[in-house]
């Protein structure tokens, strides 16, 4: 496997795990109430800023995956999608990313 397959591969992992510390801390203080959770992620302009950057991150993400998949047939590589709704953008990017590099057989 390439240092660059191995980068991707360990910053899916991070992407996973880093954000998921955060989620679960909250969680702990406020209970799994996810409208709850919703409703902080709009709490300013800022955070609404941000939710909507990676809202359209994940949509473009989504679009750039079915669109590659089409052509190069590379189904394994639709696990990104749900990993970049379920766990984020920083998960599914380099998930993906990973995924697409692997040598063509």
């Amino acid at each position: 496997m390439s240092i660059l397959r191995m980068t991707y591969l360990a910053l899916a992992v991070w992407g996973a795990i880093h954000p998921m510390y955060y989620f679960v801390q909250w969680f702990r203080t406020n209970g799994f109430d996810i409208m709850a959770m919703v409703d902080a992620w709009h709490a300013n302009a800022a955070s609404s800023g941000l939710v909507w950057d990676l809202t359209i991150a994940a949509i473009t993400l989504t679009v750039w995956i079915l669109a590659e998949v089409a052509v190069r047939r590379n189904w394994r590589a639709l696990i990104a999608i749900p990993a970049t709704f379920c766990i984020g953008v920083s998960c599914g990017l380099p998930l993906y990313l990973f995924l697409r590099t692997a040598p063509v057989r």
